[in-house]
């Protein structure tokens, strides 16, 4: 614990920096996008007095860095903007939408780790078999698999064929009631109720997107796992330890641990990017996630939920980040010398 305080102190004095430095190139990116969020305000109808009046008032008749400016001191007072789409408060727009994401890429993250590592170990203990062969397969289908064909088809086999899973038309069915938010995860909200009902309606629309983003995630988890076990396999260490007449059970467990820094590197990597890259998912599965509404930002020329949601997103991922380092000295206290 002695080594471990300063160890986060050190990391968290990089996490300001790091923000403003996403905030400032996604702003001069994003105004960079051609369109005009007055014009698209008023319609094509409108005249040019009354464009320029409204330019005025959001502020777009000044240069860019100023709007930067007010922007960051819009934000220090904890306002993110109001999107001209839903007329609401971005912040409330994205802590409403920002679970149902979240819940999403989590449960799709944990079945990409149940599929990946033990499968990953598995094909490095036996890397001349055919369960050797199969993991390098699918580790070069699932990277080259866009997931929102695979949903598709999984929409095809699992609803129209089998008629097994409810319609892809968002997170709950129509005809349940939601549960009280507590966590803003609805399965996790309705086991809190005791609502069973809503639990197992929230459950079978995760199901599909879930497994469509857990099968495509497994692969760059199982060629980490499989590549660096593989490699600790053929270390010094662990021949050593076969010539000591240790089991194997216990070989590959001591390789998978020293294997773990780079197999949880890859995970919070995946964490992170699935937050933005599970929007196609988002749309094919009409999932409302945060993601879909960035998305919507950016095709009408709304700042503000863009921006709200690289915001947001990044905090996230450098949160996961941290949570990796205290992982990391977890593993090996060594790292925070």
């Amino acid at each position: 614990m002695r080594g471990l305080l300063p160890f986060l102190g050190q990391r968290m004095l990089f996490i300001l920096p790091q923000l403003f430095g996403i905030l400032l190139v996604s702003f001069f990116l994003i105004k960079s996008i051609p369109g005009d969020p007055a014009v698209l305000m008023l319609g094509p109808t409108a005249t040019g007095d009354a464009v320029a009046a409204l330019r005025t008032k959001l502020g777009l008749d000044h240069a860019l860095p100023m709007q930067f400016w007010y922007f960051l001191v819009d934000l220090v007072h904890g306002d993110l903007g109001t999107s001209w789409q839903t007329t609401r408060p971005v912040l409330e727009d994205l802590l409403q939408r920002f679970p149902a994401t979240l819940e999403l890429v989590t449960f799709g993250l944990l079945l990409a780790i149940l599929v990946g590592v033990p499968f990953g170990v598995a094909s490095a203990s036996h890397e001349r078999g055919w369960l050797g062969r199969i993991a390098n397969a699918y580790g070069l289908t699932a990277g080259a698999l866009p997931d929102f064909w695979l949903a598709l088809v999984l929409i095809f086999v699992f609803y129209t064929i089998l008629q097994v899973v409810p319609a892809p038309l968002g997170r709950i069915d129509f005809a349940v009631l939601p549960p009280p938010t507590v966590t803003g995860f609805l399965t996790v909200d309705s086991l809190l109720a005791g609502d069973w009902a809503a639990f197992a309606s929230a459950a079978s629309h995760l199901c599909l997107p879930v497994l469509t983003l857990g099968l495509v995630n497994a692969g760059p988890i199982l060629k980490m796992t499989q590549s660096t076990v593989e490699r600790m396999l053929h270390s010094d260490y662990s021949r050593y330890e076969v010539l000591s007449g240790l089991p194997r059970g216990m070989v590959v467990r001591h390789a998978l641990r020293n294997a773990l820094p780079s197999i949880i590197t890859i995970i919070s990597v995946l964490y992170g990017y699935l937050l933005g890259g599970a929007v196609l998912v988002e749309i094919v599965f009409s999932w409302g996630g945060a993601g879909q509404y960035a998305v919507q930002g950016v095709l009408n020329s709304d700042i503000y939920p863009v921006l709200g949601f690289v915001l947001l997103s990044a905090i996230f991922s450098l949160f996961v980040y941290l949570a990796v380092d205290i992982l990391y000295f977890a593993i090996d206290p060594r790292i925070g010398r």
